[in-house]
């Protein structure tokens, strides 16, 4: 089993170290073409910065399936399963479709229609929902027509989900690695676990997509130089959708012998293992609540469906008070809690201390939410290994009564005196920190009025 391991391992470190290194020139190139839209009412960042981050990452997905088509332990899945080939044609649509889009603008309804096209293209190809476990029911097997509307649906709603969260930097990408890691240790469990072959196509999705993730990841953190675009968060959204549809309805649930008895029985009995195969909106269920809530809201209010807004879940974060970076991170806490819950619900349903385990980190994460303006403190022996943010205020004489120059002191606790406003800089960028050397220095917007598109 460990040699499996390592060929995962080394596709992933391919994928991640292309994306990567493919990210700075493509950065370049979205400058050298102008893909780089003004400055909107609904976005965080003050300074333009450039887009088209797809083109690196759909250059790791190639590279990771490449690679893996070259490894004995994965070389199987292309031999015995059309899926990546699928997988390919349908990415390659949609990454265009978002590439054209990020410079040009396109209209929702013709990335809808993209986004349709590019789905229906995979279920021709094969990559397509067989069956459903229904609790109770057991195994219902689905028309050509129903598998491929179910298919289109879940392809449609989980792109959007993930392109609807991508609002800060390295939200979408964090998230979608966070969500891809749960399901690999799922999928993987099937494959080598369990014996099922159906599942290695959707474990080899997953470690491919963690690489095209972590290997943008460094370019797209808080203060990002360049953005995915829809490029990016359609193309990832898709290879997430794919890897649940190539699982699920393909999985015997007679083959995990986990319930001796009927068929029917063997699925209610094993209800909790197809937790986040029958909805893998289960795993990205953050951007899926963002999604509703976004559709629900603008509806309400007159307004289309895809016009953009302020309200996203993470533009209600910072609203309330919690920095760009903290956001971000709680966005990450409660989708890890989400993922890796119900994977491993899935994998021991009748243990009571996941349940106890869940709660109480869902209890840590409410505190966080409520807790904007905190921020910890370090002893004072260790201020002077830590930022200057996280030390503690102190007056001039108590700076002099311990041996410390008072001015030294004094200018610390000028810094520590007014931290929101210093906070709020870093999250809407300085002239020069997202890369305007490339270009030159850029105009700094000081005035929310001049976006172009208020939203």
């Amino acid at each position: 089993m460990g040699q499996p391991v390592r060929d995962y391992l080394l596709t992933l470190c391919v994928t991640a170290a292309v994306t990567y290194l493919l990210t700075g020139p493509v950065r370049k190139f979205a400058i050298a073409i102008g893909a780089m839209p003004a400055i909107r009412a609904r976005d965080v960042h003050r300074e333009p910065t450039p887009r088209l981050g797809g083109i690196a990452m759909f250059g790791g997905l190639c590279a990771g399936l490449i690679v893996a088509d070259h490894l004995f332990n994965l070389n199987g899945v292309f031999e015995l399963s059309n899926e990546p080939r699928a997988l390919l044609s349908g990415a390659a649509l949609i990454w265009l479709i978002g590439v054209l889009d990020d410079k040009f603008e396109l209209d929702a309804l013709i990335k809808l229609g993209g986004q349709m096209i590019a789905a229906a293209v995979m279920v021709i190809q094969g990559l397509t929902i067989l069956w459903l476990p229904i609790p109770g029911v057991g195994t219902v097997a689905l028309t050509q027509w129903q598998g491929t509307l179910l298919t289109v649906a879940l392809v449609v709603i989980t792109i959007n989900a993930v392109n609807f969260v991508d609002g800060l930097d390295g939200l979408a990408a964090g998230m979608v690695c966070i969500a891809s890691a749960a399901f690999f240790l799922y999928t993987y469990r099937l494959w080598y676990g369990y014996g099922i072959e159906a599942a290695a196509p959707a474990t080899l999705f997953a470690a491919i997509l963690m690489g095209m993730c972590l290997g943008f990841l460094p370019h797209n953190m808080h203060p990002a130089r360049i953005f995915m675009g829809d490029s990016g968060s359609m193309l990832i959204g898709l290879v997430l959708a794919s890897g649940a549809i190539s699982v699920t309805g393909q999985v015997d649930p007679d083959a995990m012998k986990l319930f001796e008895g009927s068929e029917r029985q063997a699925t209610h009995a094993m209800l909790p293992v197809f937790i986040p195969l029958l909805l893998p909106l289960t795993i990205i269920a953050i951007p899926a609540a963002d999604l509703i809530l976004a559709i629900v809201r603008r509806t309400w209010n007159g307004q289309s469906p895809f016009a953009a807004d302020r309200g996203h879940l993470h533009h209600r974060l910072l609203e309330i008070g919690h920095s760009h970076s903290r956001s971000v991170l709680i966005m990450y806490f409660w989708s890890a809690l989400i993922a890796f819950g119900a994977v491993g619900y899935s994998v021991h349903s009748t243990s009571l201390w996941i349940v106890l385990v869940i709660v109480g980190l869902s209890a840590v994460g409410l505190i966080l939410l409520l807790m904007p303006r905190f921020t910890p403190r370090t002893p004072y022996w260790a201020e002077s290994f830590v930022p200057p943010r996280y030390r503690r205020r102190r007056h001039d004489g108590e700076g002099e009564a311990d041996g410390t120059p008072g001015v030294q002191h004094g200018a610390e606790g000028s810094q520590m005196a007014s931290p929101e406003p210093e906070r709020a800089s870093v999250s809407v960028g300085v002239s020069g920190v997202n890369g305007a050397t490339a270009i030159g220095p850029r105009s700094r917007f000081t005035d929310r009025d001049r976006a172009d598109s208020p939203r």
